[in-house]
């Protein structure tokens, strides 16, 4: 049978670039999401080596009928965590309804693909390799983005305990950290010329990142190349991690 790698939110950003990526790497890819429009769309762009199943990441039962499909098709080799959802709002104005969601749709969501994509990982000798989509917000304060900070830097703390318990299994798990990048979920931030330009002054590189910047370093922490590497979260963020989080209030 040939080998499986799934990528939760791979219809879009981060997501469908690490699809193609890892198609070109030579995989078999499983690309899910909620909107199964956008899906197809993305299959049809990845061309034969991909499939989707639609599914919802923050849903247990969901998930486990996702990374169920990925075994009826290979070995599932590789998951990668990359569904998740955005929030700003003021702290002492945040809705439990918004915190909530929040933790569910970033931190729950990727504990359910480790748990279930783990637990077939484990069924075969090979192992595998788990890897989640983290932020510079889990490193570096967000002014009135408190849920969102605090959901990456709790799936930060799952990535390395996770690491911990499955590396006896043969499964590696780690996570990447990207500042700024353009996509549909960080439209609200790069729309506006003042955030972005305060993002831009807190990195050395000066340049916002690139959905193909986060697919070649997912590319590595996911393949052989890194076979003695668990337990990371590596940032992408030109740098940003050495310097401040964003003012978002400059976009006011």
């Amino acid at each position: 049978m040939s080998t499986v790698a799934l990528v939760t939110g791979g219809g879009s950003g981060i997501g469908l670039a690490i699809a193609g990526r890892l198609i070109a790497d030579g995989h078999r890819v499983v690309i899910s999401g909620r909107t199964e429009a956008k899906l197809q769309a993305a299959v049809e762009k990845l061309g034969v080596q991909s499939s989707y199943v639609v599914g919802d990441a923050a849903d247990e039962e969901s998930t486990a009928a996702v990374v169920a499909a990925c075994a009826e098709l290979g070995s599932l080799k590789m998951a990668v965590a990359n569904a998740g959802t955005g929030a700003a709002s003021p702290f002492l104005a945040t809705p439990l309804d918004e915190w909530n969601r929040v933790m569910t749709g970033n931190l729950t969501s990727t504990f359910l693909l480790f748990k279930h994509a783990g637990i077939a990982m484990a069924a075969h000798a090979e192992g595998g390799s788990l890897l989640a989509i983290s932020s510079i917000a889990a490193a570096r304060t967000h002014r009135f983005m408190s849920a969102y900070c605090v959901s990456k830097a709790g799936v930060d703390m799952l990535i390395a305990n996770a690491a911990d318990e499955l590396g006896p299994l043969g499964i590696r798990v780690n996570g990447i950290r990207p500042s700024l990048v353009p996509t549909d979920i960080s439209a609200g931030l790069t729309q506006s010329p003042a955030i972005v330009s305060d993002y831009l002054s807190q990195m050395p590189l000066g340049r916002l990142g690139t959905t193909e910047d986060i697919a070649s370093l997912a590319s590595f922490l996911l393949g052989d190349d890194s076979s003695w590497i668990t337990g990371m979260c590596i940032a992408a963020d030109g740098g940003h991690h050495l310097r401040r989080g964003p003012n978002l209030d400059a976009g006011r």
